[in-house]
């Protein structure tokens, strides 16, 4: 399997029979990186939008087989939502036997129910930019000590060529309050035979 990152909370997932894109970048002013050979997963009702290429689309809970990928949508406390109110949907996806868990923009206080939900996960990516609109790199940490995955990647930080609603936090200032150091930056994360190795381990991805 590999992943690629695209910039906002962009991510897509390859394998050689299937492909996944995670809120697609159209809705930041750049051009839609979705093909009729993907699915698309909508984390937030804020980047729904028709998007006639994609083979499938999932834009909230439920349970979801496509050829041989694995897909769990689950409600979720959006960051901006109040208590008991659930507008964001974060996603466990299965490719290769990896599982990987995309949270989108949600409240830092994920509940046990959430938790069992995801289940054991082997890749998070998670916003970082902060600033009152995603989480910030202390939501963050508070997210991954909880699901205790053994990749972190990072996504939705400052970057100039995005039009974010509100500015983000630059890379560096938000992985400080991570409190994580990258053990790696890549243009592409190729995953084979599922080997993590032991602990947690922050990898950057460059933007495509």
């Amino acid at each position: 399997m590999e992943i690629k990152f695209y910039g906002g909370n962009c991510i897509k997932l390859s394998t050689k029979k299937s492909s996944v894109v995670v809120d697609d970048i159209a809705h930041l002013g750049a051009k839609s990186v979705v093909t009729d050979k993907d699915i698309l997963l909508i984390t937030d009702p804020r980047f729904s939008s028709p998007n006639d290429k994609a083979r499938f689309v999932v834009d909230g809970p439920g349970e979801f087989e496509v050829s041989d990928v694995s897909i769990a949508g689950i409600a979720a406390r959006s960051h901006v939502d109040e208590e008991n109110t659930a507008n964001s949907t974060m996603y466990r996806v299965i490719l290769d036997d990896v599982r990987v868990a995309i949270v989108g923009h949600v409240h830092p206080d994920l509940t046990d129910d959430e938790l069992e939900e995801l289940g054991t996960i082997d890749i998070l990516c998670i916003p970082v930019g902060g600033n009152g609109y995603t989480l910030d790199g202390v939501g963050a940490q508070k997210i991954v000590k909880n699901i205790e995955p053994k990749v972190v990647i990072p996504t939705h930080y400052d970057d100039k060529s995005m039009k974010f609603e509100v500015p983000q936090q630059d890379l560096e200032t938000a992985l400080k309050a991570l409190a994580m150091e990258p053990a790696e930056t890549l243009e592409v994360l190729k995953i084979k035979n599922a080997d993590f190795g032991d602990g947690a381990k922050l990898i950057v991805l460059e933007r495509k």
